[in-house]
């Protein structure tokens, strides 16, 4: 089975200019694309996000999401870090005419009904076809998340703690080898 593709900033790029000038709801559908390329979630994660997830007591964006274990794909509760720039993303969609108007989730479909973890999949998938993204599924931020984190330098214990998986084999399928990342290899000797 052929794996996600992990995307360029460029693609990336393309996909979230895309998404805004073309979606019904592109606070709403830019926030789910991009906590899955900047926090690593899964989408059935993202769907699965409260309110009571996202912000804290006085109403501010959290920095760490903790996902309960019915939340998550391995039934574990896990931690998921949350960049400044997710955080500032967050709060534009929580701010904006389209976040949800009533009920415990952070995102809603235009029925106001929760997404599920399918939906939330073919939603996305949609997003990247409108880009021209060939290749692309609801699984290549999470890909391009572990790959970038890894082409930086970061080990991989802690692209497998990031990401939820109990075996750093898993993280490794992961990672997407690239021409930059084999020259700055052998650029360190």
């Amino acid at each position: 089975m052929k794996q996600a593709k992990t995307l360029t900033k460029a693609e990336l790029k393309r996909v979230v200019d895309v998404t805004k000038a073309c979606s019904r709801y592109p606070q709403r559908d830019v926030t789910m694309l991009l906590l899955t390329h900047w926090s690593g979630m899964r989408v059935g994660e993202v769907a699965a996000l409260r309110l009571s997830d996202v912000l804290d007591a006085s109403g501010d964006i959290r920095a760490e999401i903790t996902l309960a274990a019915e939340q998550t794909k391995g039934s574990a509760a896990r931690v998921v870090f949350v960049p400044e720039r997710m955080r500032c993303q967050l709060q534009g969609y929580l701010q904006s005419a389209e976040k949800p108007a009533q009920g415990p989730y952070l995102f809603a479909t235009q029925k106001a009904q929760r997404f599920s973890a399918n939906s939330a999949t073919q939603h996305l998938q949609r997003l990247y076809e409108r880009a021209g993204i060939a290749g692309a599924t609801s699984h290549s931020g999470r890909r391009t998340f572990i790959t970038e984190l890894a082409a930086k330098g970061v080990g991989v214990r802690v692209l497998a703690a990031l990401a939820g998986h109990r075996s750093i084999q898993v993280t490794q399928k992961y990672i997407d080898v690239n021409d930059v990342m084999m020259r700055n290899a052998v650029e360190l000797l």
